[in-house]
């Protein structure tokens, strides 16, 4: 599927009435963020890109659970407050609602980071755990007017993810490592949520 279909069905979809929740899931490396990020530009002021990665545990909170070394795990996300988010992002107060992000260049999550005005027609959130069946991502599916399954070839996934870890600081080495024990047990885990998804694809 290309760029141009997926982008005039957002636009179908922000067009709708009241604000509208679009999720964007798949395993990681898929291209998620990149898709959502490309999408919400070409729809403008009218939309907003909320990540579900600005719920990543603090690190030393992660250190303190004993997480830190499966940092991305479901249980590594502050899953609770991403819902508690979503819903009060789908009920559009008459304020402005302010959401967290993730610097990667830090490693840590940052809070009030991304503003969505009350005249954001369009909320598109993307993450790995949009559609898992579990307690508290399972209230995450309701939320959503529409939720999207990003598939993609797992050799150029494992590939993205690699260049993505080294850019940030890893040795290629302990990159391919944290791939192969991180990375991809949370791809083995989401793969299954497809079935939860409107659209399933890949980008053409």
């Amino acid at each position: 599927m290309g760029l141009a279909q997926l982008l005039a069905r957002a636009h179908a979809l922000a067009g709708r009435g009241p604000r509208q929740l679009l999720g964007v899931t798949g395993a990681p490396g898929a291209g998620k963020s990149t898709l959502a990020e490309r999408l919400v530009a070409a729809l403008g002021p009218a939309a907003r890109l909320v990540p579900m990665d600005g719920f990543h545990l603090a690190q030393a909170e992660l250190r303190r659970l004993g997480r830190a070394d499966r940092k991305g795990a479901p249980d590594t996300f502050d899953g609770y407050g991403f819902v508690a988010l979503l819903r009060r992002l789908r009920e559009a107060p008459p304020e402005t609602v302010y959401a967290p992000t993730f610097r990667r260049d830090l490693e840590e999550p940052v809070a009030g980071a991304i503003a969505v005005p009350p005249s954001v027609r369009l909320v598109v959130t993307e993450g790995n755990y949009l559609l898992l069946p579990q307690a508290p991502w399972d209230a995450v599916r309701p939320l959503l007017d529409e939720a999207w399954f990003l598939d993609a070839d797992a050799r150029l996934r494992r590939d993205r993810l690699v260049a993505r870890h080294v850019e940030f600081g890893r040795a290629p080495g302990p990159a391919r490592a944290w791939v192969r024990d991180s990375d991809e047990p949370n791809a083995a885990l989401i793969a299954p949520t497809a079935a939860r998804a409107d659209l399933v694809f890949r980008l053409a």
